[in-house]
């Protein structure tokens, strides 16, 4: 991991001049973003709108009779396939350079980057875990789509694999984070709170919360199959 703090005043410190914690951390081929905020998170939001809006129509032509509770997570899905496989394939990719990337994905890597700077720095476990939940957890997400759409009976297990995945992870990511604030003190979030609660806390906090239901749903889901199994089984044994 690579935290190198620059000194005020030494000759690399106008070179890696930057908005981000902690202060002085090494980033010398940093190039500041070019689009303003909330034009980048309009691009966002409209990429994702477009996204479920083609996902619900695709649907709607294929299983007009498909329950709204598996719509919802054909939709979840398809978000996570595309978050996973596209965004964080994206930081995958490019974590070398992340720091001088001018098109629309790399600007908002670094406007996410606000509040942890670890995906500017060739942080060891950011790398990592990037490129597990995008190139594991976004082609699985896919394909679960797939067998949702296609009532296929692997949807269940497919579903808790991924979703205890993206928990797992997630709680790492946090923890991480926490463990080298409270022991080596170093903040890696700007001290404005938008970005600790709107960008690190709420935009996390969806991969923990929602996936932690869809266990619970395919858990039962499961759970009531064998239970049915196993009656008609003593069912058959007692003729």
């Amino acid at each position: 991991m690579d935290q190198t703090i620059v000194e005020p005043g030494s000759a690399s410190a106008a070179a890696a001049a930057h908005p981000y914690y902690p202060p002085g951390v090494a980033m010398p081929s940093y190039a500041a973003n070019t689009t303003p905020t909330p034009v980048l998170l309009a691009y966002f939001v409209a990429g994702i709108s477009v996204l479920l809006a083609a996902t619900y129509f695709v649907t709607q032509l294929a299983r007009p009779r498909l329950p709204t509770g598996k719509i919802a997570l054909i939709l979840w899905f398809s978000l996570c396939g595309f978050i996973h496989l596209f965004f964080e394939g994206y930081f995958a990719v490019n974590w070398p350079d992340m720091v001088s990337r001018g098109d629309i994905f790399g600007q908002l890597w670094k406007e996410y980057s606000l509040s942890d700077s670890r995906y500017l720095t060739q942080d060891a476990f950011t790398v990592c875990m990037e490129s597990v939940t995008a190139f594991l957890w976004g082609p699985l997400s896919f394909y679960t789509v797939y067998c949702i759409m296609t009532d296929h009976p692997l949807q269940y297990p497919l579903e808790i694999i991924i979703s205890v995945g993206q928990i797992y992870g997630d709680v790492l990511y946090l923890s991480t984070c926490s463990y080298n604030e409270l022991v080596y003190d170093l903040v890696y979030c700007r001290p404005e709170r938008i970005y600790y609660y709107a960008y690190y806390l709420l935009c996390n906090g969806f991969w923990i919360v929602i996936p932690g239901y869809i266990v619970y749903l395919s858990v039962v889901e499961i759970t009531t199959a064998f239970a049915r199994v196993k009656a008609l089984e003593a069912g058959k044994k007692e003729i």
